[in-house]
């Protein structure tokens, strides 16, 4: 980075962290600018011409004196971290006990820690793969899964979409619109984990460290609030939760663990490789590592800042302007965010919905969550469904297909027997632009706690012999705006 011969660091301490660089103990800040100056196929050719004379005797020789002046601290944080593990395992069956396992540093000092601190080999890891994975992740994960046979390694993947084709409709995922964390992580692993413990209450251990960013560093060491968790069948639990970054490696190198070479390479975290959380130099290592994918990624967001309309593509996406963007300004889907309805004239507590797509079964379907469905009830001419109270058996809605003028397909909705009817209708306008809007991101399935909701096909399914009409689903505190299309595909 710095003007100097290859392998002039060869005999020095160098360790790297978010924008610094330590050098000898000395910091020195390194500027995303200076990453994007950079010839890197010079690079490329250097690293390949000089890959021999890269070894690693100096960096042991200097970890073992690192390790002997911190063993006193290492002790103290694995105790507090067992004693830990051991007071919240306590309270579930050990089947019931799950590690998250990502192939970062974190994950897979949480893995270890809580298998000593149970002396439990067989515990359930959960790999999310989110096919965006560091090459290097997957054969880590390969790795662990070989050098622990006792453990039952379970992986969660979406083998139903693709990321670029998600990309190219809803746009790529900024920093506040991570779109893909529910569609190609938390959603997979929800299945993983209902096909497991169908209902059941789990306890899961993961890496979260509040040291890792500010909004970690709100976050409970034992989270159990139901606003707080993303799966709602699961307690999380985090054992290294109080553990900086250089604890972290103070107990890989300890306890002789191996790990993601993908740090050997210069990253400081391991993810998805094209996250918009990623800093600079991630980008800048991933561009030397992985020249294909990201000539690829990089032509997509030049492509995309054209479809949005973006005066200067080139310096939106250099500049990494692309990953603030919000809302789904300058794309064609968007439209089906916005719900649009009338009042029935004729009809009191009545609304018309302008549908974007045929009136059917599945729409029907996704009235489950007020009550019994009962379409027997209802005028057939009319293609009448009435929907009943679950506590009462009162009529509560009435749904018929409508023609509305300036709409291709509507649906006209009415309330009755009920003291809150805009409440209501606001339920019903959020199942309305789930039907509408729906990107499979699986949100839906990770809320639902016993299991109800699921992801068929391309259709949105509620199975009424599952839901108990908690209508966590319909909750703006669970899920703003009904569907989590709103946020990302809002405009102004």
């Amino acid at each position: 980075m710095w003007k100097m011969e290859p392998n002039s660091l060869a005999d020095k301490s160098v360790w790297a962290n978010n924008s610094r660089c330590y050098i000898n103990g000395k910091a020195k800040n390194v500027t995303a600018a200076l990453y994007r100056k950079q010839d890197i196929n010079l690079l490329r050719q250097q690293l390949k011409k000089y890959e021999q004379e890269n070894n690693e005797k100096f960096f042991e020789l200097n970890i073992n004196k690192f390790i002997d002046a911190n063993k006193q601290h290492l002790a103290e944080i694995i105790n507090e971290a067992h004693d830990f593990i051991r007071s919240e395992a306590e309270k579930y069956p050990q089947e019931n006990i799950v590690l998250s396992f990502s192939g970062g540093k974190d994950s897979t000092v949480t893995a270890d820690i809580v298998t000593k601190a149970l002396s439990n080999p067989s515990l359930v890891h959960i790999f999310g793969n989110t096919t965006l994975e560091f090459p290097t992740t997957m054969e880590y994960a390969n790795r662990f899964r070989d050098n622990h046979p006792q453990a039952i390694f379970q992986v969660a993947e979406n083998r139903e979409q693709h990321f670029m084709d998600m990309c190219e409709e809803i746009g790529p995922p900024a920093r506040l619109m991570r779109w893909c964390c529910s569609m190609f992580k938390t959603g997979p692993i929800t299945r993983v984990i209902n096909n497991l413990y169908r209902n059941q209450q789990i306890l899961t251990f993961y890496g979260i460290r509040r040291y890792e960013s500010v909004s970690r560093s709100k976050y409970n060491r034992v989270e159990k609030n139901s606003e707080s968790v993303k799966i709602q069948q699961q307690t999380v639990a985090a054992p290294i939760f109080n553990w900086k970054d250089i604890d972290v490696w103070l107990y890989i190198l300890e306890e002789g663990i191996d790990f993601n070479d993908a740090y050997r390479l210069g990253y400081d975290r391991v993810g998805c490789w094209c996250c918009p959380n990623n800093t600079g130099r991630a980008q800048f290592l991933s561009s030397i590592f992985m020249p294909d994918k990201s000539a690829k990624w990089h032509n997509f967001l030049v492509n995309f800042a054209k479809k949005i309309g973006k005066p200067d593509p080139e310096v939106y996406v250099e500049t990494g302007k692309w990953k603030a963007r919000q809302g789904g300004n300058g794309l064609s889907s968007a439209k089906t965010v916005k719900l649009q309805f009338t009042n029935c004239t004729s009809e009191e507590n009545s609304k018309i919905y302008k549908l974007f797509r045929p009136y059917g079964d599945e729409l029907i379907n996704m009235f489950i969550p007020f009550g019994r469905v009962a379409p027997e009830l209802g005028q057939k001419l009319l293609q009448e469904t009435i929907v009943l109270d679950s506590a009462t058996n009162v009529p509560i809605i009435s749904i018929q297909p409508f023609a509305q003028d300036g709409y291709d397909y509507a649906v006209k909705v009415k309330t009755m027997n009920v003291k809150d009817h805009e409440g209501i209708q606001r339920m019903v306008g959020y199942q309305i632009r789930k039907y509408n809007a729906c990107r499979r991101c699986l949100k839906c399935e990770s809320l639902c706690r016993t299991g109800a909701i699921s992801i068929v096909g391309d259709s949105y399914y509620i199975d009424a012999e599952k839901c108990v009409h908690c209508k966590k689903c319909m909750n703006a505190k669970f899920l703003a705006g009904g569907c989590t299309m709103d946020k990302y595909l809002r405009t102004k």
